[in-house]
Formats: C-alpha cells, sequence, structure tokens
C-alpha cells in the first residue's frame, strides 16, 4: 500500500522541510495527482524559490512574516507569531508563475499547490478579508479559516483553509469522505499538514510532547487505513475514503492546513458522511460553542 503518512522530516527536499505532490517535487507517490504542499523553515534573508509551472499555488505563513515576489512585485505578508494566534495575510500567485520566499527575521511558511490551466490574477488576501467559520458544538468545535475557498477566492482548481481545534476536541467529524463524483458529492484529493501546541493554561512541563490523532478508513474496496498519532510538521495525503476525526488530545491544541483538488467539473467541497455517524450533527443543533475560540480573540 502506498504511503500515506509523512512524519517530519520524511518528505524533504532541498531547501524544503516537506515537499510532496507539487511541481518539482522528488517524492513518487502512486495514485496522487491534484494537490501539493511544500513547508520550509527560512533563515533570516535567505529565501527559498519556486520556478514558474502550471499550477496554482497559495503562500501561508505559519509563523513569522515574509515577502513574496512574483513578477517582480513584492507581497508583504504580515504573518502571525503562530498558526494559533489567528488567521495570516496569504498570497494567491495564479499559474506559471515564479515565487520567491524571503523574511527578515525568519520563519516558517507553507505554499499550497495544484496543477491548473485556468488563470486567475495574483492576489494578496489580508488576514481581516478573510472569513473564521465556527463549526460545530460542544466538543465538536473548531474554528475554520476560509481563505482559499470557492466563496473567497477566484482559483481554477484548489480549495484550501485551515482548521484550529481546542484541546479535546474532535474536528473533521463526523467521519465525511469525497471521493466520488455523484449528486451532493466531489472527488477530491486532500492533504491535511499538522501544527500542535501545550493549550493555554495548561501546568504542563517543558518536555510536554503536545499530540493529536487522525483517522482515515476505506469507503468501498480500495484500502487505506490510518490510525495516527501526529504532531508539529507531520502530514498526511488523503486519497480517498472517509475521515476523520482530527483528535486535538486533551492539553493540547491541533491545527491542519488543508489543500483539496481534483479533477471533476465543478470546484466545489461537497461532502457525504459515514451513513454510521452523520447523526452526530443532530446533536449541534442548540449546543454551545466552545467558549475557548476563537483562538486570537
Amino acid at each position: 500500500m502506498t504511503n500515506w503518512v509523512y512524519p517530519l522530516g520524511s518528505a524533504r527536499d532541498g531547501d524544503w522541510d516537506i515537499s510532496l505532490g507539487s511541481s518539482g517535487s522528488t517524492a513518487n507517490i502512486e495514485g496522487w495527482a491534484h494537490t501539493g504542499l511544500n513547508v520550509a523553515t527560512l533563515e533570516p534573508r535567505t529565501p527559498v524559490t519556486m520556478p514558474a509551472a502550471g499550477e496554482e499555488r497559495i503562500v501561508v505563513p505559519l509563523n513569522g512574516a515574509f515577502t513574496v515576489t512574483v513578477d517582480g512585485i513584492g507581497y508583504p505578508l504580515a504573518g502571525r507569531a503562530s498558526v494559533f494566534t489567528g488567521p495570516s495575510d496569504v498570497l494567491y500567485s495564479g499559474i506559471g508563475k515564479a515565487l520567491t520566499i524571503s523574511s527578515a527575521s525568519g520563519g516558517r511558511v507553507a505554499v499550497a499547490t495544484a496543477p491548473a490551466r485556468r488563470s486567475y490574477p495574483t492576489r494578496l488576501v489580508t488576514a481581516a478579508e478573510i472569513p473564521v467559520e465556527l463549526r460545530g458544538a460542544g466538543n465538536c468545535s473548531r474554528q475554520v479559516h476560509n481563505f482559499g475557498t470557492p466563496a473567497a477566492l477566484e482559483a481554477d482548481r484548489f480549495i484550501v483553509c485551515e482548521v484550529l481545534t481546542p484541546a479535546g476536541n474532535w474536528s473533521s467529524y463526523p467521519p465525511h469522505k469525497h471521493d466520488e463524483e455523484k449528486d451532493g458529492e466531489t472527488a477530491l484529493e486532500e492533504i491535511y499538514y499538522f501544527e500542535t501546541q501545550v493549550a493555554a493554561g495548561s501546568p504542563a512541563p517543558a518536555d510536554a510532547d503536545a499530540i493529536g490523532y487522525q483517522r482515515v478508513y476505506a469507503s468501498d474496496d480500495r484500502p487505506i487505513d490510518v490510525n495516527a498519532e501526529v504532531r508539529t510538521g507531520d502530514t498526511i495525503l488523503v486519497p480517498y475514503g472517509w475521515h476523520g476525526p482530527a483528535m486535538a488530545a486533551p492539553g493540547y491544541d491541533l491545527y491542519y492546513l488543508n489543500v483539496m483538488a481534483g479533477s471533476g467539473p465543478a470546484r466545489e467541497w461537497l461532502i457525504s458522511d459515514d451513513p454510521h455517524h452523520g447523526w452526530i450533527r443532530q446533536t449541534w443543533d442548540g449546543a454551545e460553542i466552545d467558549p475557548r475560540l476563537p483562538f486570537g480573540g
């Protein structure tokens, strides 16, 4: 079976801590075609570059501030102290554009990619413009930053967002899938890139090991069975199948960046719930959203 789980360090390629699926990536992933992810840790004033390619890209600061140069124009991204302090400015580059990413003080940055054909203009999306959604309720409450969804961004193929889940809560729940083109569902590959932290106010020791968990399992005769412990820098690919929950262990907050795309005619996120668990959504009606949300105030 193809390996769908990439712990930190296992997908390193040159300047990139993670290079999976994007143009130029040396990782050979059988059956993977529609999405990619690059993550880099930048030293001050030491840029990384991505040559022009037939893919659209969105640059997402994870921590630190950056300048992204496209067509000779430098776009400043104010960034953030960490993924848990709220949304960040992001930059959509369109297709066929070379990128240079630099930082005066250093930091960590992600670039989500998808092979694409139709051209859309380069766009800076500021943190203030990003739709912040509080989804679910009770211990299924989570926070979603919808900067790369069809309602928020003109793009050709991909759908990109990030999700923050408070300690002890479940997200990507109930388990769902998007692996068929049919009424009410679109076929989309999905990447989960994770970060974790000790929850604010926790009496954790300095060497606490912030962890979360991710589940993926088969929805048809295609085999897949993932039940993985995740930490900052780990990545899981979901080619098909039911996926969820993504679990924030008690004491530790969980973040993930989602990158989705497929070959279907519509750029839409349409899902089917696992029929054994879809009833869970009914329990959210009238329930309170976790008061720890939103992260960052």
